[in-house]
């Protein structure tokens, strides 16, 4: 079986570093127990490949075993000193990699602008007492966040059961208490009670359910007063949510927060250099500056690098220059630009051709009144926006008066189908006017 994971590794590894650093060592895998145990030739090869090779080793193990392996790491017989003893451990790890083989902190390239936030997030996943909590990730879609969080999971899961562990979103949460335990808050949050750690990515989307707040705020107490590590991701700093409860902002601002930047032109071409590396995709240099340079988010590079690969699997083995170029041009970036206020009210101008300055004023004539008090529950329906900062967004208008105009255009969506057919109309205009 030596034999079948050496070849397996060439597919990301060269032949010479294979025989560095694979041939040196003795593997032996039992199916039966689900054991694997990798001895060393001596202590210092063994602290070197912990330092080196060891993540990118038991990513690859796991994806040619598959699931339910452990490896643990010994000497060569030899007695361990109790320094040699911290930097190898023979307790079995677990290698499964249940949030994706891809998501490690091997394969998250930085450059120093994002050293301290990696650094943040490598001592979260290896501390088993709890020192950041909450720990919050902000940055920018494309940024890496939600890799930098699965990194984190996959580390933990190492020594922690996968069920003790919840990684999901906002709308995961939604479902989980209004799906699964079917609108029973007490037992949706026992769920969660239930948990050792939780993930919560694009944590913003809190916006859109103003119920689960609250929810958020007794799990946090439960979190924090067990020490149990709670990790968000959000695409902005929290200072500038003002959606949030006040108590639930207060709370997350307890722990500490980092900020990753996007990645820039050296990142991008590193990272480009890596995945050809795994492809064995054959770009030259010019092609792989062209590349960095059209693309600014990991996701799109991720995407266009696929399409290379797969012409070069399914049509032809060597790709030129014409080939790349028709690729390149037959895919676009799209920006990171979201749905906001200011699209909403354009939109619902246009449609009933009103200003918008006339949507923000405070006249009564039903021609504007009701266009007004949709654009208000777009903003609430769509954004999640509070009701303080909807008044604020229409021309300083009292928290009642907008609650009454969103309730009563729910109301009316309700059972009158023309109204809603035509909030479906807007919130597609709407979208329609956020750049491509």
């Amino acid at each position: 079986m030596k034999n079948g994971l050496r070849n397996h590794l060439l597919q990301t590894c060269s032949e010479s570093e294979l025989q560095r650093w694979y041939d040196p060592i003795k593997i032996d895998i039992s199916d039966e127990t689900g054991e694997v145990v990798v001895t060393f030739p001596h202590a210092f090869f063994g602290n070197w490949f912990k330092n080196s090779i060891q993540s990118r080793f038991e990513e690859q193990l796991s994806t040619f075993l598959g699931k339910g392996f452990k490896v643990s790491y010994s000497n060569n017989g030899q007695q361990k000193s109790s320094e040699q003893h911290s930097a190898i451990s023979e307790t079995p790890r677990r290698i499964d990699f249940p949030f994706g083989h891809t998501f490690t902190f091997d394969n998250f390239i930085i450059s120093k602008k994002n050293f301290f936030p990696l650094a943040s997030a490598k001592e979260v996943a290896r501390l088993e007492t709890v020192t950041f909590n909450p720990f919050v990730i902000c940055g920018k879609n494309g940024s890496g966040k939600s890799h930098m969080m699965k990194a984190i999971a996959n580390e933990i899961s190492k020594r922690v059961e996968t069920d003790k562990i919840f990684l999901g979103n906002m709308d995961d949460i939604k479902t989980i208490y209004s799906v699964k335990f079917s609108g029973d808050n007490f037992k949706a949050r026992n769920y969660f009670f239930s948990m050792d750690y939780i993930f919560v990515d694009d944590f913003q989307s809190i916006r859109k359910y103003e119920e689960l707040q609250q929810e958020m705020i007794s799990i946090f107490n439960n979190f924090y007063e067990n020490e149990k590590q709670m990790v968000f991701c959000c695409n902005d700093k929290l200072v500038t949510y003002d959606f949030l409860n006040q108590n639930l902002k207060s709370r997350l601002e307890w722990g500490l927060i980092v900020t990753l930047k996007r990645p820039d032109l050296e990142i991008r071409t590193s990272f480009i250099q890596k995945q050809c590396k795994i492809k064995k995709l054959q770009l030259s240099k010019e092609q792989i500056l062209t590349l960095s340079q059209k693309f600014q988010d990991f996701r799109y590079l991720q995407g266009i690098l696929i399409k290379l690969s797969a012409f070069k699997e399914l049509v032809r083995k060597n790709l030129d220059q014409k080939d790349f170029e028709h690729i390149l041009n037959n895919t676009e970036e799209k920006t990171d630009q979201e749905l906001t206020p200011e699209y909403i009210l354009q939109a619902v101008s246009e449609h009933f051709n009103v200003s918008t300055e006339e949507l923000k004023g405070n006249k009564r004539l039903q021609s504007i009144v009701r266009p007004r008090q949709m654009a208000m529950y777009l903003c609430r329906h769509l954004l999640g926006v509070s009701f303080p900062s909807l008044g604020r967004i229409f021309g300083g208008k009292d928290h009642s008066t907008v609650l009454y105009s969103v309730k009563k255009i729910d109301k009316l969506q309700k059972v009158n189908k023309e109204t809603k057919d035509l909030l479906i109309t807007l919130e597609n205009k709407c979208r329609g006017r956020v750049p491509k």
